[in-house]
């Protein structure tokens, strides 16, 4: 499966998604013009994925701020790997946060309450 390694900017985050690696990442900042067009091949590579997943898939979402487009596709994101938990595999949603942004914090959560994936939040610092 094609790995997707989509350097961050000012406006949109850092993408690694590596099943051979096990590595799934979204970092940074998600606030893109256009969040569908950015989005769309990370759907579209999920949605592949989702068909012959890890046995163990451990997604880390390491996010300094996203706007409210880009929470609605997170939201997606997640319930594409509820899915997968749904047939069977075991996925873990890590959510790291900076420990002095409670929001970001409380956004997780909030996707925690809405999904039935494990999650495990861990703060760091600068």
């Amino acid at each position: 499966m094609e790995v997707i390694n989509i350097q961050g900017t000012d406006d949109t985050p850092n993408v690694i998604l590596d099943k051979d690696n096990n590595k799934f990442e979204i970092s940074g900042r998600s606030l893109p013009e256009d969040v569908n067009m950015f989005y769309e091949p990370i759907m579209n590579w999920i949605d592949g994925y989702s068909e012959a997943p890890n046995e163990k898939t451990e997604f880390n979402f390491k996010l300094e701020y996203f706007n409210t487009a880009s929470s609605k596709i997170i939201l997606d994101i997640l319930l594409k790997f509820e899915e997968i938990v749904e047939n069977g595999n075991d996925v873990t949603i890590k959510w790291h946060y900076h420990e002095e942004e409670e929001d970001m914090l409380e956004a997780g959560e909030e996707y925690a309450d809405i999904v039935e994936i494990p999650f495990e939040y861990e703060a760091y610092t600068d």
